[in-house]
């Protein structure tokens, strides 16, 4: 890469941060999540992988109920919630009493779809005084955050990027992103090493838990901490189901993993999806033989909802999914799990 001192918000030239140009390919009047098709579309979640996923966060929403001691209305909100499918699957799941007392609420940029279900509100922005639990499932790492890498001389500067994808090094990372780079990802003069500054993802997930006044927020992504974050960083792009260069052009996600310990608010927590999923009751064991020969339907069915735990639950892939519980004026609901 060349040196460009051009301004991270680029010019007429089109250089600009990636920040910039992530937001505008993500979220823009033509962006890639206002596409009709939606996320689903494009790559799989845990939502989509099993409705065993929207059990869950229904199980967990019961225990939120619990430690708030059954209030009047109880909140659920689903931060980028894509085409409400895990809204709908949590109403679904919920036994009557406590849907009866549950207000959902989805937050997504993109138009409501038809046929959702009418219980459901749909939000451009997370609502504030929340009682209840607010869910983030895949958002956080879709949160445009600036690219450093660092120079020939050992300097980390900003990356600016074309819609082509094509790349050159800005000035150096100066400030609030200096100091975020030198507490959570510090660089080595090694050039080519490269960090995604995750300070805007702290700070959304710190406007969001505010908007809680009590309950449980839960984020839910691919993450990294301080101890393993990767040399290269993690920027790339999906689009139709497969891994793509992370073109800001709206014509794929652009996604990277979470510096999920930055975000991490005081009283907050991280666990792996895995452990997450088993202290709801999500463990993947297979049924026993017995039920084949006394119940062949009811082993089958039994059998598909092992197999799609154990893809929730899996090392190497979703079960790898960190999960942050932030618990506000409550104890952590998944503590006793």
């Amino acid at each position: 890469m060349g040196e460009e001192t051009a301004d991270r918000a680029g010019g007429a030239d089109g250089w600009r941060g990636w920040r910039a140009a992530a937001e505008n390919a993500l979220y823009g009047a033509h962006g890639f999540y206002r596409r009709p098709e939606g996320p689903a579309g494009h790559f799989r979640t845990s939502v989509h992988a099993s409705p065993l996923f929207a059990r869950a966060v229904a199980a967990l929403l019961g225990r939120v109920d619990e430690a708030l001691g059954r209030p009047a209305v109880l909140d659920f909100v689903d931060m980028a919630a894509g085409r409400g499918e895990l809204a709908a699957g949590v109403l679904a799941a919920l036994p009557a009493e406590v849907a009866a007392r549950t207000r959902v609420r989805a937050v997504e940029l993109a138009a409501r779809p038809a046929g959702l279900d009418h219980r459901i509100e749909w939000l451009p922005e997370p609502p504030r005084g929340m009682t209840g639990l607010l869910f983030a499932n895949e958002w956080l790492d879709n949160v445009p955050v600036e690219v450093a890498e660092v120079d020939a001389a050992g300097t980390a500067r900003l990356v600016l990027v074309r819609r082509d994808g094509t790349e050159r090094l800005g000035g150096p990372v100066s400030g609030a992103d200096a100091a975020w780079l030198a507490r959570w990802w510090p660089l080595t003069g090694e050039p080519g090493l490269r960090a995604e500054i995750g300070r805007p993802r702290d700070e959304a997930w710190a406007a969001a838990v505010g908007g809680v006044a009590r309950g449980l927020a839960v984020a839910v992504d691919y993450a990294h901490t301080v101890a393993t974050r990767p040399p290269f960083g993690t920027l790339t792009g999906f689009s139709k189901g497969r891994e793509t260069a992370p073109l800001p052009d709206g014509s794929c996600d652009i996604t990277a993993h979470v510096a999920m310990d930055a975000c991490a608010l005081p009283g907050g927590r991280t666990l792996p999806q895995r452990d997450a999923l088993r202290a709801l009751g999500i463990t993947g064991a297979r049924p026993p033989l017995t039920l084949a020969s006394t119940d062949p339907a009811a082993y089958v069915r039994a059998l598909a909802s092992a197999g799609e735990a154990a893809e929730l639950t899996a090392p190497g892939g979703l079960g790898d999914f960190g999960w942050l519980l932030q618990p506000i004026n409550v104890p952590d609901p998944l503590a006793a799990g």
